[in-house]
């Protein structure tokens, strides 16, 4: 069989001279026609426009997109493979450190990791890394190729994962394969955590959700829902009385910030957690098909410019109202939301108020919701998040007419499971302190995700399930299986700016 080298041979080496500059444009629907439906906005790139991607890749000799992986994707071997149009081998390395590619490569902020750090992006656009790896996830699961029974030899031992969102699954996934006995506790009536509840249908699809969270199935791995851990049972009660010699938490961070500001307590106001939820995860655009009424008017005020912000935004739009506002107290500079995102909600008719800070909302004599008053900002000095800070200028308060309100101003953590696990050390804010393995203070109990860490992305939060994974089986005794072998990682060097 041609190898690989073989195949080099005689060829002129690529370099950033020889490829295009730019990445292959991804098809994605009009924004006059999007904006009307659920369906999703990026379509996904055809066989023609991964191999022409792919071409771009010059294949350092010490690949740093792999250190801009949280899970350390093999990002030029499974190019290279895309290459020679050897797809399932593709597959097969990204499977390797990352069970949900469809969804990675949908959602992951690949423009501030793996290609933040690619050798090509400091003189030309990086290579599209996120939108190759949801080519291969995507043919994975047109063709079934995740569909093997994988063989596997039970150990004998049980572990219990608190919640089933993507730091939960990948965990879980790993220590079933190790033959460990694995049940998620999950507290909604459905899994997939974050990823079904907080994230639009047009950006991840939940039928792609639970077509990946098939491996769970293959792998025997048991999933109780309407199971609300600190509620139902606490994290003693699986150790001492239900027999889990670990357990990992994955609770996420869901736990909605408000401002403070007078008039909170009105009808029309939401935080973006429920509102999402709502939409996303009980089928409140199809009321009255389902019964899930959202209840939202017409002129509707996001607060916030994160991802999630724009998520609210981008629903509302579809939901049916009239005019969509987003308010920020700082520059679209200082937006949180990727690009991508912040152009999509921009092209959909979102209307951005930048240096805009709300200081009280106003009612009607019903309870609802009918005006925000709000303040012009301006930006001063650096504060701790690196940022410019926000000033109040002093006589700009004007009223802004809106129906609903909704905030998108970060979650915090969830207090239940630390008030009913004694001995479990949180820090100021709440969440769970770990040590090097994702083990807490307490001997057994992982945690990771957005507990630890706070609001942060997928492939994050995936990165500490595999950690947990490996400290929980030490745990048990059992040795972890050895991480797949990559090439020598070359050193990143920031762009300059």
């Amino acid at each position: 069989m041609e190898s690989t080298a073989d195949k080099d041979k005689g060829q002129p080496k690529r370099t950033i001279k020889t490829i295009a500059k730019t990445k292959t444009k991804i098809p994605e629907q009009d924004p006059h026609v999007r904006v009307t439906n659920f369906s999703e906005v990026a379509l996904g790139y055809t066989e023609d426009q991964a191999l022409a991607e792919a071409a771009r890749c010059i294949h350092c000799k010490k690949p740093t997109c792999i250190v801009g992986c949280p899970v350390e994707i093999n990002i030029p071997a499974f190019i290279k493979a895309i290459e020679e149009r050897d797809y399932r081998r593709s597959y097969e390395i990204i499977k390797q450190d990352n069970i949900l590619p469809a969804i990675c490569g949908r959602v992951c902020p690949q423009e501030s990791q793996c290609e933040a750090t690619c050798v090509v992006g400091h003189k030309l656009e990086p290579v599209g890394i996120g939108r190759l790896e949801r080519f291969v996830g995507d043919l994975a699961l047109k063709e079934g190729w995740g569909n093997v029974q994988e063989e596997i030899k039970p150990l004998g031992r049980k572990a219990a994962m608190i919640g089933s969102g993507p730091a939960s699954v990948t965990c879980a996934v790993d220590l079933a394969r190790a033959g460990v006995d694995v049940t998620i506790f999950e507290a909604l009536h459905t899994p997939g955590g974050v990823l079904k509840y907080g994230i639009p249908e047009f950006r991840l699809p939940k039928a792609l959700i639970d077509r990946e969270l098939r491996t769970l199935q293959k792998l025997d791995v048991k999933v109780v829902t309407n199971a609300i851990i600190g509620r139902l049972y606490t994290i003693p009660q699986l150790m001492e009385e239900m027999g889990f010699e670990t357990v990992f938490i994955a609770v996420g961070a869901g736990y909605p910030n408000f401002m403070g500001i007078e008039g909170e307590g009105y009808n029309g106001i939401f935080s973006a957690n429920e509102y999402l939820t709502r939409v996303n995860l009980m089928a409140g655009y199809d009321h009255p098909g389902h019964d899930t009424p959202v209840g939202m008017g017409k002129n509707v005020a996001v607060i916030g410019s994160g991802n999630t912000a724009m998520d609210a935004c981008r629903v509302s739009l579809r939901m049916g109202a009239d005019n969509v506002y987003c308010v920020y107290r700082r520059t679209r500079k200082e937006s949180p939301a990727r690009a991508e995102e912040l152009e999509h909600a921009i092209e959909e008719g979102v209307q951005f108020h930048w240096l805009t800070a709300p200081i009280r909302i106003i009612g009607d004599d019903r309870g609802w919701v009918k005006a925000m008053e709000c303040i012009r900002m301006e930006l001063g000095e650096p504060d701790a998040s690196g940022r410019r800070r926000p000033i109040p200028m002093e006589g700009t308060e004007f009223l802004f007419e809106v129906d609903t309100v909704v905030y998108a101003i970060g979650t915090s953590a969830n207090p239940i499971i630390a008030q009913t696990t004694p001995g479990l050390e949180v820090n100021k804010w709440g969440y769970i302190k770990v040590d090097e393995n994702q083990m807490t203070t307490l001997p057994g109990v992982f945690a990771g995700g957005d507990i630890v860490t706070g609001g942060a992305t997928v492939i994050l939060a995936m990165g500490a399930g595999r950690t947990a994974a490996r400290g929980m089986l030490k745990h048990m005794g059992i040795e972890p299986p050895p991480r797949p072998p990559k090439p020598e990682l070359g050193r990143v060097v920031k762009k300059k700016k």
